[in-house]
């Protein structure tokens, strides 16, 4: 268990970085999560019971997709605020556009979805 917590940990940090310098590319991260699911795989061999292996697999595979999903999220999150505050700057003060209330809505699904995979993650 703490080793997939030490993996999400560096894997969180690893996206902080990158999502500061906008400069990931997809391939990347998932390459890193493959890399990370296979260190763990081969740690795992250690292990003589072939059926706790493949659980151990298994759960690694679902751990990598769901840190996917929510760098997919986050990357979405990123774009719709911008997208929000751009329809706000073009905006004048006194009016209030029925599309940025639509898009601050859509954000805080967005938001809340995001929250609650990484609340619910283990």
């Amino acid at each position: 268990m703490f080793k997939y917590v030490a993996v999400l940990i560096l894997s969180l940090t690893f996206f902080a970085g990158n999502a500061n310098s906008q400069s990931a590319t997809p391939v990347n991260t998932l390459q890193v999560q493959r890399l990370a699911g296979e260190r763990e795989t081969m740690n795992d061999r250690s292990s003589s019971d072939p059926q706790k292996r493949f659980e151990q697999a298994g759960i690694a595979r679902v751990i990598a997709e769901r840190q996917a999903q929510l760098r997919l999220d986050t990357e979405k999150l990123v774009a719709l605020t911008a997208e929000l505050k751009q329809h706000v700057d073009q905006t004048g003060p006194n009016i209030l556009s029925m599309d940025v209330i639509k898009k601050a809505q859509e954000i805080q699904k967005l938001a809340k979805s995001v929250q609650d995979k990484m609340k619910n993650a283990y």
